[in-house]
Protein backbone atom coordinates (compact mmCIF):
# COMPACT_ATOMS: atom_id res chain seq x y z
CA UNK A 1 0.00 0.00 0.00
CA UNK A 2 1.52 3.54 -1.03
CA UNK A 3 0.53 6.29 1.68
CA UNK A 4 1.07 9.66 -0.08
CA UNK A 5 0.36 12.51 2.37
CA UNK A 6 1.06 15.05 0.28
CA UNK A 7 -0.03 16.83 -2.72
CA UNK A 8 2.13 17.71 -6.20
CA UNK A 9 3.96 20.81 -5.46
CA UNK A 10 2.15 24.53 -5.34
CA UNK A 11 4.30 26.56 -7.35
CA UNK A 12 1.69 29.62 -6.63
CA UNK A 13 2.40 28.85 -2.81
CA UNK A 14 6.04 28.59 -3.51
CA UNK A 15 6.06 31.77 -5.34
CA UNK A 16 3.81 33.95 -2.63
CA UNK A 17 6.26 32.79 0.18
CA UNK A 18 9.20 34.03 -2.20
CA UNK A 19 8.02 37.08 -3.28
CA UNK A 20 6.99 38.11 0.69
CA UNK A 21 10.66 37.30 1.61
CA UNK A 22 12.24 39.13 -0.64
CA UNK A 23 10.58 42.39 -0.16
CA UNK A 24 11.46 42.19 3.31
CA UNK A 25 15.23 42.39 2.35
CA UNK A 26 16.94 40.88 5.51
CA UNK A 27 16.02 39.68 8.45
CA UNK A 28 15.66 41.26 12.05
CA UNK A 29 19.53 39.82 12.13
CA UNK A 30 20.64 42.07 9.31
CA UNK A 31 21.05 38.47 7.06
CA UNK A 32 20.14 38.62 3.53
CA UNK A 33 17.38 37.17 2.32
CA UNK A 34 16.27 35.03 -1.23
CA UNK A 35 16.93 37.54 -3.96
CA UNK A 36 13.59 38.62 -5.70
CA UNK A 37 15.25 37.48 -9.60
CA UNK A 38 15.62 34.00 -8.75
CA UNK A 39 12.26 33.35 -7.63
CA UNK A 40 11.33 31.54 -10.96
CA UNK A 41 14.53 29.70 -10.82
CA UNK A 42 13.50 28.51 -7.48
CA UNK A 43 10.28 26.86 -8.40
CA UNK A 44 11.96 25.29 -11.54
CA UNK A 45 14.01 23.73 -9.18
CA UNK A 46 11.48 22.62 -6.68
CA UNK A 47 9.78 20.98 -9.86
CA UNK A 48 13.28 19.02 -10.95
CA UNK A 49 13.16 17.68 -6.68
CA UNK A 50 9.72 16.86 -7.28
CA UNK A 51 10.25 14.84 -10.43
CA UNK A 52 13.65 13.29 -8.95
CA UNK A 53 11.03 12.10 -6.00
CA UNK A 54 8.62 10.41 -8.26
CA UNK A 55 10.93 8.83 -10.27
CA UNK A 56 12.92 7.13 -6.80
CA UNK A 57 9.78 6.09 -5.72
CA UNK A 58 8.06 4.41 -9.26
CA UNK A 59 11.78 2.95 -8.75
CA UNK A 60 10.45 1.42 -5.44
CA UNK A 61 7.26 0.59 -6.36
CA UNK A 62 8.66 -1.92 -9.45
CA UNK A 63 10.88 -3.14 -6.95
CA UNK A 64 8.16 -4.32 -4.47
CA UNK A 65 5.99 -5.48 -7.44
CA UNK A 66 9.45 -7.77 -8.52
CA UNK A 67 9.54 -9.14 -4.81
CA UNK A 68 5.98 -10.27 -5.00
CA UNK A 69 5.74 -12.10 -8.04
CA UNK A 70 9.10 -13.95 -7.21
CA UNK A 71 8.94 -14.21 -3.90
CA UNK A 72 4.71 -13.95 -2.46
CA UNK A 73 6.76 -10.88 -0.53
CA UNK A 74 6.00 -7.49 -0.35
CA UNK A 75 8.63 -6.00 1.04
CA UNK A 76 7.58 -2.24 1.71
CA UNK A 77 4.66 -1.73 3.88
CA UNK A 78 4.14 1.93 2.42
CA UNK A 79 6.53 4.80 1.61
CA UNK A 80 5.59 8.66 2.23
CA UNK A 81 7.08 11.22 0.24
CA UNK A 82 7.66 14.88 0.69
CA UNK A 83 9.41 18.43 -0.44
CA UNK A 84 10.92 20.26 2.12
CA UNK A 85 8.83 23.66 2.42
CA UNK A 86 10.00 26.94 1.45
CA UNK A 87 10.24 27.98 4.97
CA UNK A 88 12.38 25.15 5.90
CA UNK A 89 14.77 25.30 3.25
CA UNK A 90 15.57 28.92 3.88
CA UNK A 91 15.99 27.81 7.43
CA UNK A 92 18.32 25.25 7.14
CA UNK A 93 20.63 27.69 4.76
CA UNK A 94 20.37 30.41 7.38
CA UNK A 95 21.06 27.97 10.18
CA UNK A 96 24.11 26.68 7.87
CA UNK A 97 25.27 30.22 7.40
CA UNK A 98 25.10 29.37 3.91
CA UNK A 99 24.23 31.89 0.59
CA UNK A 100 20.30 32.81 -0.01
CA UNK A 101 20.45 31.64 -3.07
CA UNK A 102 19.29 28.54 -5.40
CA UNK A 103 22.89 27.80 -6.33
CA UNK A 104 23.65 27.46 -2.46
CA UNK A 105 20.56 25.10 -2.07
CA UNK A 106 21.76 23.12 -5.02
CA UNK A 107 25.49 22.96 -3.59
CA UNK A 108 24.53 22.23 0.28
CA UNK A 109 20.78 20.78 0.77
CA UNK A 110 21.04 17.07 -0.41
CA UNK A 111 17.60 16.12 0.99
CA UNK A 112 14.95 18.51 -0.35
CA UNK A 113 13.19 15.89 -1.81
CA UNK A 114 12.82 12.90 0.37
CA UNK A 115 11.11 9.51 1.06
CA UNK A 116 10.24 7.56 3.64
CA UNK A 117 10.30 3.74 2.93
CA UNK A 118 8.80 1.86 5.99
CA UNK A 119 9.59 -2.08 5.13
CA UNK A 120 8.35 -5.32 6.85
CA UNK A 121 11.91 -6.52 8.15
CA UNK A 122 14.72 -5.48 8.83
CA UNK A 123 16.39 -7.78 5.64
CA UNK A 124 14.05 -5.95 3.50
CA UNK A 125 15.20 -2.48 4.34
CA UNK A 126 18.77 -3.54 2.70
CA UNK A 127 17.51 -5.68 0.07
CA UNK A 128 15.37 -2.94 -1.48
CA UNK A 129 18.27 -0.15 -1.00
CA UNK A 130 20.78 -2.43 -2.18
CA UNK A 131 18.48 -3.17 -5.44
CA UNK A 132 17.79 0.15 -6.11
CA UNK A 133 21.42 1.30 -5.44
CA UNK A 134 22.40 -1.22 -8.47
CA UNK A 135 20.11 0.06 -11.15
CA UNK A 136 22.53 1.58 -14.06
CA UNK A 137 20.98 5.50 -13.76
CA UNK A 138 21.14 5.62 -9.86
CA UNK A 139 24.05 7.24 -8.24
CA UNK A 140 24.83 6.50 -4.57
CA UNK A 141 26.01 10.03 -2.82
CA UNK A 142 26.01 9.28 1.28
CA UNK A 143 25.06 6.41 3.32
CA UNK A 144 24.11 6.48 6.90
CA UNK A 145 23.46 2.90 9.09
CA UNK A 146 22.09 4.00 11.97
CA UNK A 147 21.07 0.37 12.02
CA UNK A 148 23.93 -0.76 12.71
CA UNK A 149 25.36 2.01 14.31
CA UNK A 150 21.93 3.27 16.32
CA UNK A 151 22.19 6.80 17.75
CA UNK A 152 22.72 7.73 21.44
CA UNK A 153 18.86 8.12 21.62
CA UNK A 154 17.98 5.00 20.58
CA UNK A 155 16.93 6.23 16.87
CA UNK A 156 16.95 3.27 14.13
CA UNK A 157 17.13 4.00 10.61
CA UNK A 158 19.04 3.35 6.73
CA UNK A 159 19.74 7.15 5.50
CA UNK A 160 20.57 6.90 1.83
CA UNK A 161 21.06 9.84 -0.31
CA UNK A 162 20.81 8.95 -4.54
CA UNK A 163 21.31 10.92 -7.13
CA UNK A 164 18.67 10.25 -10.37
CA UNK A 165 18.58 11.76 -13.56
CA UNK A 166 15.01 14.14 -14.17
CA UNK A 167 14.95 14.30 -17.80
CA UNK A 168 13.51 17.87 -19.02
CA UNK A 169 13.76 19.58 -22.22
CA UNK A 170 16.86 20.73 -21.98
CA UNK A 171 18.65 17.26 -21.30
CA UNK A 172 18.58 15.09 -17.68
CA UNK A 173 19.54 16.66 -14.51
CA UNK A 174 21.05 14.32 -11.39
CA UNK A 175 18.93 15.51 -8.36
CA UNK A 176 19.92 14.19 -5.02
CA UNK A 177 16.50 12.54 -3.21
CA UNK A 178 17.06 11.38 0.45
CA UNK A 179 15.61 7.99 1.49
CA UNK A 180 14.97 6.81 4.29
CA UNK A 181 14.68 2.83 5.24
CA UNK A 182 13.17 1.80 8.03
CA UNK A 183 11.04 -1.02 9.59
CA UNK A 184 7.55 -0.57 10.52
CA UNK A 185 8.82 -1.12 14.68
CA UNK A 186 11.62 1.46 13.77
CA UNK A 187 9.42 4.12 12.43
CA UNK A 188 6.43 3.15 15.29
CA UNK A 189 9.76 4.03 17.66
CA UNK A 190 11.02 6.94 15.92
CA UNK A 191 7.14 8.75 15.42
CA UNK A 192 6.87 8.76 19.27
CA UNK A 193 10.84 10.23 19.92
CA UNK A 194 9.66 12.76 17.55
CA UNK A 195 6.93 13.96 19.20
CA UNK A 196 8.62 13.56 22.32
CA UNK A 197 11.55 15.99 21.59
CA UNK A 198 9.26 18.13 19.31
CA UNK A 199 5.55 18.05 20.20
CA UNK A 200 5.91 18.34 23.72
CA UNK A 201 5.97 20.89 26.52
CA UNK A 202 6.78 18.42 29.52
CA UNK A 203 9.41 19.39 32.36
CA UNK A 204 12.97 18.58 31.84
CA UNK A 205 12.46 15.89 34.76
CA UNK A 206 9.45 14.19 32.69
CA UNK A 207 11.30 14.53 29.78
CA UNK A 208 14.44 12.62 30.34
CA UNK A 209 12.67 10.19 31.93
CA UNK A 210 10.73 9.31 28.63
CA UNK A 211 13.93 9.74 27.02
CA UNK A 212 15.53 7.30 29.05
CA UNK A 213 12.31 4.56 28.52
CA UNK A 214 12.19 5.28 24.91
CA UNK A 215 15.57 4.56 24.96
CA UNK A 216 15.09 0.96 26.86
CA UNK A 217 11.86 0.53 23.93
CA UNK A 218 14.67 0.79 21.37
CA UNK A 219 16.52 -1.95 22.61
CA UNK A 220 13.68 -4.62 23.38
CA UNK A 221 12.35 -3.60 19.74
CA UNK A 222 15.59 -4.60 18.20
CA UNK A 223 15.73 -7.74 20.13
CA UNK A 224 12.06 -8.94 19.19
CA UNK A 225 12.73 -7.89 15.27
CA UNK A 226 15.70 -9.80 15.59
CA UNK A 227 13.95 -13.13 17.17
CA UNK A 228 11.08 -11.93 13.82
CA UNK A 229 13.23 -11.59 11.44
CA UNK A 230 14.89 -15.54 11.90
CA UNK A 231 11.38 -16.46 12.11
CA UNK A 232 10.81 -14.89 8.53
CA UNK A 233 14.14 -16.50 7.48
CA UNK A 234 13.16 -19.95 7.84
CA UNK A 235 9.57 -19.57 6.28
CA UNK A 236 10.34 -17.06 3.22
CA UNK A 237 12.39 -17.44 0.49
CA UNK A 238 13.09 -13.59 0.14
CA UNK A 239 16.35 -12.42 -0.48
CA UNK A 240 18.64 -11.93 2.83
CA UNK A 241 20.82 -8.91 3.22
CA UNK A 242 22.84 -7.09 5.90
CA UNK A 243 24.97 -4.64 4.88
CA UNK A 244 24.25 -1.16 3.30
CA UNK A 245 24.92 0.16 -0.20
CA UNK A 246 28.54 1.84 -0.91
CA UNK A 247 28.53 5.38 -1.49
CA UNK A 248 30.45 6.72 -4.77
CA UNK A 249 31.61 9.91 -5.97
CA UNK A 250 29.05 12.07 -7.37
CA UNK A 251 29.41 11.91 -11.34
CA UNK A 252 26.60 14.43 -13.01
CA UNK A 253 27.93 13.56 -16.24
CA UNK A 254 26.84 9.43 -15.96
Amino acid sequence: MILDRHERINTTEIQARLEKVAQNGTDTAGSQLFPANEITEFIDMMQVYEGAMYEISTKLEVLDSEFHVHFAHDPIHHMERRLKSVNSILGKLKRRELPMCTKSIRDNLFDVAGIRVICNYRDDVYSVANYLSSQSDIQVLRVKDYIKNPKQNGYRSLHVIYAVPVFLSNGEHYTPVEVQFRTIAMDYWASLEHALRYKSDLPDAKLSEHSQTLLDCARSLQNIETQMQNIHRDINGAPQQEEAPTSQTFNPNK
